[in-house]
């Protein structure tokens, strides 16, 4: 199975637009035999400076999944309340909004290539529990049956990418529904709606990196597992930020990963772990950052290559 790439993490021009470098990047991921895809970040956009841009340069063979997170976490700091699960109807409303502007993207794309390029829209259980701000599963089971009613999906499907949980004993980083709470809101949809883990998330919330495929294989378990995110996490401080920060860690060094981070708990072991705890999944992927903004593209290119030929196998 080829490789999804969470391109945007490891992008020489996500934060600082230069279309030039992104074109460079776009067509080294498109030379690399082992990566199928891209996982596109929606920030009220399919693309953070120029949607044009992105619809001209997407290379055609690719598929994509578009991940809600980006543009969550940015509506959240002004409207707390804001998210699928929110038992705040103003909030829930703008969210499931939010949500069929996201699905309106996925048909640009697909049009844009000439076919259902978009596999699957990663929504999010927000809001973030916090003050009044509060989630439910019965609250994000009408979102979804708002959206499902509302239609227009095609053949793109909608899943839930667990973020971690808010759970006594730690600060939270998204602090969204616990996974038995999502696997309720969950239950009697068709297989088109399931879940999705980003194992770096899960680790921020389990605090200990060997339960995290535990988790995955809870929700494997339960027949809802459609895709697998590998992204590291670290209990201390790196270049990529504070302890237990969400900034995408690459792989700890190994055999055959040479360039990555020292102190990322998600090591070749744990991720061969977590891809055989998945089982038979949709797509699986790479979502790793590169610390130094102003490096150039080519070690960029060579961290995702080294990846890529490592996990397109499957668990090794």
């Amino acid at each position: 199975m080829s490789v999804l790439v969470g391109a945007y993490a490891a992008s020489p021009a996500h934060a600082r637009w230069d279309p030039r470098a992104e074109a460079e990047f776009f067509d080294g991921l498109d030379g690399l035999d082992d990566v199928g895809g891209l996982e596109l970040p929606w920030l009220g956009s399919l693309h953070p400076h120029d949607d044009a841009w992105l619809l001209a340069h997407f290379p055609r063979r690719f598929d994509a999944v578009l991940t809600s997170i980006p543009g969550t976490m940015v509506r959240l700091r002004d409207e707390p309340r804001f998210g699928l699960a929110s038992t705040d109807e103003e909030g829930r409303a703008a969210a499931v909004r939010e949500a069929l502007a996201i699905r309106d993207g996925a048909r640009r794309i697909d049009d844009a290539t000439g076919r259902a390029t978009v596999r699957a829209i990663a929504l999010h259980s927000a809001p973030t529990r916090t003050g009044d701000a509060r989630g439910s599963a019965e609250a994000l089971r009408m979102s979804l049956l708002e959206l499902l009613d509302a239609g227009g999906w095609d053949e793109t499907a909608l899943v839930i990418e667990h973020c971690d949980a808010a759970v006594p004993g730690h600060p939270a980083e998204k602090g969204f529904l616990a996974v038995d709470d999502e696997l309720a809101a969950l239950e009697d949809f068709p297989d088109a709606v399931g879940m999705s883990v980003n194992w770096g998330r899960s680790a921020i919330e389990l605090r200990d990196p060997d339960l995290v495929s535990g988790q995955i294989a809870r929700i494997a378990g339960a027949g809802r597992l459609h895709g697998l995110m590998l992204s590291g996490a670290s209990a201390q401080s790196t270049p990529f930020g504070g302890s237990w920060a969400d900034a995408h860690h690459p792989l700890a060094p190994a055999e055959g990963f040479p360039i990555g981070e020292p102190a990322s708990l998600l090591t070749l072991a744990r991720a061969r772990s977590a891809i055989a705890a998945a089982g038979s999944v949709r797509w699986s992927g790479v979502k790793f950052g590169w610390a130094d903004h102003d490096a150039a593209v080519a070690p960029r290119l060579a961290m995702i290559a080294a990846a890529a030929r490592l996990f397109s196998a499957g668990p090794g």
